[in-house]
């Protein structure tokens, strides 16, 4: 216990940061992708107002569905051209300053869905919509490669689990402020889609008195002594010594000093395994089954004869679960490690997912197993929350360098956001098709993921990134020393047959 307060103490000043990351980075990610199903019979009534005031005409359903479908996915699209922006933004211009800039384009995307009730322009939500897109696809690079960037190794795997803890306390700040008692009323949704607005504000009035990441300080601009003052002020005096010798061996190497664009790191064989692994990853993030639990959710509770009045403070129980979860994984992470949460965590959710599969066909016959599956939606999240939520967004900040982290971050982004265009637009169709037995195919997704994770993912605690990259040389290596000796003993074998 005096261990952790004193770390509190010394490290003060890296907790402020994180504070102030957050509250305009994941946080805000979090809150606009779960906060617009709370918005969505408001937004939509509105859609139509306004078009019956300017053409004297009722919508059609289908029209209607259509424009509403666009306010939905015109965010995956910002997202999209965000993260592609974000790589070479971030790359020429550092953390800190595409943050600040990212934090003026979010005020003026709400100040876009703020008005639109006064304006009566629903094309005004429109607008707002893709530009918080665009500030989500360039936030999410940037927040975690700058809170990986400016941790020491001691504490960083809780300080990359910080990113998923946020985006965790935006899905909860949704479901609480998105309540109707609150802001989730007719005559106050824009109010609510406005509250993004406030929080980039704070970010963009406190940020600039933090530094930029030492890395990016030392590597890209060659300012030693700028670097050396950035880990004094996050750090404290005599704790950024073995770190500042870390970076300098980093910097030591041919291309220490160069950041790679995205295809330079396409053509990069040595970066192969670690672009494979975070694929996996996020693969098996994707898919791992939480769209399904989500769909079902109010099902499951309508099923467990929950009262209506109640299903909404219910759902902000299992948001907050999830958030309690990833506190806790950032507690722990630094003493497992990342690759017994992973698998762990994967193993466990498939488990569950298995009991809840069973409940769900055999909910008929008993009448208690409705609230079985209530429990077990419950064990789900905070599975996910534990293992999967934090551990990948750590391990994604971990095995790349300086100089391929940026370009590896935007084909992540594009993973992420392709990903969830896809299961958008597939996954109702799966349910549709498929029911209940839709999670078997989530069952199987964890358990290739948990026994990949187990076989090949090298555990990164307590390594620096230089060490992690020469670890994946090594097991690349290997495996080609051993293709090269199959093949000379073939070729022994040949020979010999022909004698």
């Amino acid at each position: 216990m005096a261990g952790f307060l004193s770390d509190l103490v010394q490290y003060r000043k890296l907790l402020m940061m994180i504070v102030v990351l957050g509250i305009s980075g994941t946080h805000l990610i979090g809150f606009q992708m779960s906060v617009i199903n709370y918005a969505s019979p408001h937004i939509q009534k509105f859609i139509n107002e306004t078009w019956l005031e300017r053409y004297g005409l009722v919508l059609s359903q289908e029209t209607l569905t259509l424009l509403w479908s666009l306010v939905v996915s015109v965010f995956c699209v910002g997202g999209m051209v965000g993260c592609l922006c974000s790589g070479y933004l971030t790359a020429k211009y550092g953390k800190k300053k595409c943050l600040l800039f990212d934090d003026v384009v979010l005020i003026t995307a709400t100040l876009h869905i703020g008005f639109s009730r006064r304006a009566r322009s629903f094309e005004m939500i429109l607008i707002g919509r893709f530009l918080e897109g665009f500030s989500a696809g360039m936030n999410m690079n940037a927040h975690m490669q700058y809170a990986g960037e400016i941790s020491p190794k001691k504490l960083r795997g809780f300080v990359n689990v910080t990113s998923s803890v946020f985006l965790a306390l935006g899905k909860a700040v949704a479901r609480v402020l998105g309540l109707r008692d609150l802001l989730g009323s007719e005559d106050t949704w824009n109010l609510l889609l406005s509250f993004p607005g406030v929080m980039a504000l704070i970010q963009l009035l406190f940020l600039p008195f933090f530094p930029e990441s030492p890395p990016y300080l030392l590597l890209q601009k060659g300012d030693k002594d700028g670097c050396l003052r950035a880990m004094k002020q996050l750090w404290g005096e005599a704790n950024y010594h073995a770190e500042f010798d870390d970076l300098m061996k980093e910097k030591a190497t041919k291309k220490g000093t160069k950041i790679m664009n995205v295809l330079e790191v396409l053509r990069e064989p040595s970066v192969y395994p670690q672009l494979i692994t975070v694929l996996l990853l996020l693969l098996s993030l994707q898919l791992c089954g939480l769209s399904a639990i989500t769909f079902y959710t109010s099902e499951i509770f309508q099923t467990a004869n929950l009262q209506e009045s109640i299903i909404p403070y219910v759902s902000l129980g299992v948001a907050v679960s999830e958030l309690i979860s990833v506190i806790f994984c950032s507690s722990i992470i630094d003493h497992f490690g990342r690759r017994i949460l992973l698998w762990g965590g994967y193993s466990l959710m498939a488990l569950t997912l298995v009991l809840l599969e069973t409940s769900l066909l055999l909910s008929d016959r008993f009448l208690w197993l409705p609230y079985c599956s209530v429990t077990l939606i419950f064990l789900f999240i905070i599975a996910y929350g534990m293992g999967p939520s934090g551990a990948v967004a750590s391990v994604m900040t971990e095995i790349f360098t300086l100089t391929t982290r940026s370009s590896a971050f935007v084909i992540c982004g594009i993973v992420i956001w392709l990903g969830l265009a896809f299961t958008g637009m597939i996954f109702p169709f799966a349910v549709m098709l498929l029911g209940p037995f839709c999670f078997l195919i989530f069952i199987a997704v964890l358990v290739v993921s948990a026994i990949l994770i187990y076989l090949f993912l090298p555990e990164t605690k307590g390594k620096s990134t230089f060490e992690i990259t020469e670890e994946f040389k090594t097991c690349r290596f290997k495996k080609q020393r051993r293709q090269a000796v199959e093949e000379n003993a073939a070729e022994e074998k040949t020979f010999c047959t022909k004698l």
